[in-house]
């Protein structure tokens, strides 16, 4: 494995571990599938950037945090729920990046790209899962509150609509370290998935966290070996999924085997 393929791998490994965290409060405040919906508000800013031969990532981060400030701006003035408002958005994201990005850089943009990532590129990456699980850490006891009792948290002093932003943030920072090798589809894979797969096996917060973290590196790694030996797609993103949907099948079936006890 060259230096640059390592490098990807360990980006991903690190996103994994902060998609898995960020996946359990997103299943805590029922917006899993509105997960999937955000990854596409990247669409427009890649589709730009590859018009203009520059850095994807920078145009898809554009457009991902407008979308993202847009998104709670509209739940917070209309009155929509998350998903919702959301939904409004991704209408007109995915429209607009289907058109303006050229053809042969749709697949790309769509599933991401096997390339070997720089040491600055890598560096830039952990640095953003970093600020992510930190986040997450401070946020943690707020956040939860927030989720399971809205009124109390704000009769202790917490400001909901703003931990809610933090949140959006954080969702959309993990979502952009993920787009170079999963694309805007598959993007928010490793948060709906691993974080279901866990809701299966633990009622625990700690171990909810861990062991959605812990399915989510596993099927990052399961998939490169996956794709590298049997597969050998020209992205890594499909791989990653199908071993993240095997192991929800496993637990899910695990649950429905103890219920039927």
């Amino acid at each position: 494995m060259h230096e640059g393929q390592a490098l990807l791998l360990l980006l991903a490994m690190f996103f994994a571990l902060a998609a898995g965290l960020v996946g359990c409060f997103a299943l805590m405040k029922r917006m899993v599938l509105a997960s999937d919906v955000v990854s596409h508000l990247a669409l427009p800013g890649l589709g730009i950037a590859f018009l203009l031969k520059m850095n994807p990532l920078i145009g898809g981060a554009a457009t991902l945090f407008l979308g993202t400030l847009l998104v709670w701006r509209l739940q917070k003035k209309t009155g929509l729920a998350a998903d919702a408002a959301i939904g409004v958005v991704f209408a007109a994201s995915l429209a607009i990046g289907a058109a303006v990005t050229p053809q042969e850089d749709l697949i790309d943009a769509l599933f991401g790209e096997l390339k070997q990532v720089s040491l600055f590129g890598f560096l830039l990456g952990l640095a953003a899962t970093l600020v992510v699980v930190l986040s997450l850490y401070l946020l943690k006891d707020r956040l939860a509150l927030s989720i399971f009792s809205p009124d109390l948290a704000a009769s202790t002093g917490v400001n909901v609509d703003r931990v809610d932003l933090y949140f959006l943030f954080v969702f959309s920072l993990t979502i952009l370290v993920g787009l170079r090798f999963m694309g805007t589809l598959l993007a928010s894979a490793l948060m709906i998935l691993p974080a279901a797969t866990a809701r299966h096996l633990t009622d625990k917060l700690s171990n909810f966290l861990l062991v959605s973290s812990a399915a989510s590196i596993i099927s990052v790694v399961a998939g490169f070996l996956l794709n590298t030996f049997v597969f050998k797609l020209p992205t890594v993103g499909p791989t990653i999924v199908i071993f993240a949907a095997l192991l929800f099948g496993l637990s899910f079936t695990k649950a429905a085997w103890a219920a039927d006890r």
